[in-house]
């Protein structure tokens, strides 16, 4: 590994330490704190001068991202008006709204030695989170950190600088307004990948790593990580019409999967299609009159000649288009469907659109994803839609936490020993 420009180690241990010092405040901090901070907060993002603040930043990072060439699916992301503004303010009010995780009791009975044992839910710490082209993270991640009792250091890209720094600076106000530090969530505000790399080295002062964004991302991380890491994945999700799939939901669960917003992990990227599925013209023809753009294997295109040939398959079964551009796949089974999944998928999301129960379980018992979806779309895989409120991001991984990772997953636990003088023999 290449050394790091003492300047940045120098900014990253200012930094984490900072935050550091602000957890042990927050950590013992009463809930109705912590929830007059997002309560401020939230009030601040309807504020008509707030939002007209935020929106001249976002603006300008919407302008440079267009002038820069970015694709449209980031700049969809990027983008921030009143609603979305609305939107992330009560996903804040309801984060405040759930009962505090911290002191949560899981279990307590007495030991055969007498003592009183009781194992409770503590905050993880400091937690440092890095993210692509989606302010609203830095509202979420910075909310759900603040509710759980842990401080918050956020990282997001340099496409949505101007966006981020904003909504940061309307955090840190609700925060102090509260009596609560201001540095309990922090803002990386330089962007250059060698400080990021400084970041990953403090295992001493952050506990945990949680990156979004795209495969280079991820792996950066992964391989430079001194600390544990929870990855957001991409989202290779794939949708399985089985043979007797009810035709009335069939179009309407897709194209929600697919084109409701293209540029998310949740949306769809493969279609796989049982070959005694009656209706599958059908369907393809309905999917491409809705805006997607249909490219398959020679089977498919054979059905639907107006979609294009996937040349390579290795490669686009397995790509995350985050746009409408939507592959696929006929097959002879379930089991055809699950062994496509497993090559190409990413573990995020799957669903089955069937009317057979047997068929269904089958399915939910053999694919081994974060979420898996029976007769409804993919794009419910989301915190707020999962009543979280928000998230800190889809783990797709096995440890700790997969799916959302929600307040409670933000927690850890302590074992509390209370004696009346024993002493171990």
């Amino acid at each position: 590994m290449a050394e790091i420009n003492e300047s940045f180690v120098a900014t990253a241990r200012s930094t984490a330490s900072k935050a550091r010092l602000a957890f042990r405040s927050l950590r013992s901090s009463p809930s109705v704190a912590r929830n007059a901070v997002l309560l401020a907060l939230a009030n601040r993002l309807t504020d008509s001068a707030v939002i007209e603040r935020i929106l001249a930043a976002n603006a300008q990072d919407l302008e440079a991202a267009r002038s820069g060439g970015l694709k449209d699916s980031l700049i969809d992301r990027l983008k921030l008006d009143a609603k979305r503004m609305h939107d992330m303010a009560s996903a804040v009010r309801e984060i405040a709204s759930f009962p505090d995780p911290v002191g949560e009791v899981v279990q307590g009975r007495t030991l055969a030695s007498g003592i009183r044992m009781i194992q409770k839910r503590v905050p993880l710490g400091v937690v440092f989170t890095i993210f692509e082209s989606r302010p609203n993270v830095t509202v979420d991640i910075g909310a759900l950190c603040v509710k759980s009792g842990n401080a918050a250091i956020l990282r997001g890209g340099k496409e949505a600088i101007q966006t981020n720094l904003a909504l940061h600076g309307i955090f840190r106000d609700a925060l102090s307004q509260a009596g609560l530090p201001a540095d309990s969530v922090q803002m990386v505000e330089d962007t250059d990948r060698s400080l990021m790399q400084a970041f990953l080295q403090q295992a001493d002062l952050i506990d945990l790593v949680v990156p979004r964004g795209g495969d280079a991302l991820i792996q950066f991380v992964t391989e430079h990580s001194r600390i544990p890491v929870v990855k957001h994945d991409r989202g290779v999700c794939n949708l399985y019409v089985d043979r007797n799939a009810d035709n009335d939901l069939v179009l309407r669960i897709a194209a929600n999967a697919k084109l409701q917003r293209p540029s998310v992990c949740n949306a769809i990227e493969n279609l796989i299609i049982h070959r005694e599925y009656p209706f599958a013209k059908k369907l393809l023809m309905g999917l491409s009159q809705e805006g997607a753009i249909l490219r398959g294997d020679d089977e498919s295109v054979a059905l639907f000649p107006e979609m294009e040939r996937i040349e390579n398959p290795d490669q686009e079964y397995a790509l995350e288009y985050l746009d409408n551009r939507l592959a696929v796949k006929i097959v002879g089974s379930l089991e055809e469907a699950v062994e496509f999944i497993y090559r190409y998928g990413s573990a995020h999301s799957e669903a089955i659109l069937s009317r057979d129960e047997e068929a269904i379980n089958r399915f939910v018992a053999s694919v081994d994803s974060a979420a898996v979806f029976v007769n409804c779309s993919t794009r419910f895989h989301d915190g707020g839609q999962m009543g979280m409120g928000a998230e800190v991001g889809i783990s797709t991984g096995r440890l700790h936490v997969r799916g959302p990772m929600g307040v409670q997953h933000l927690t850890t636990t302590t074992y509390i020993m209370e004696g009346e003088g024993q002493v171990r023999i």
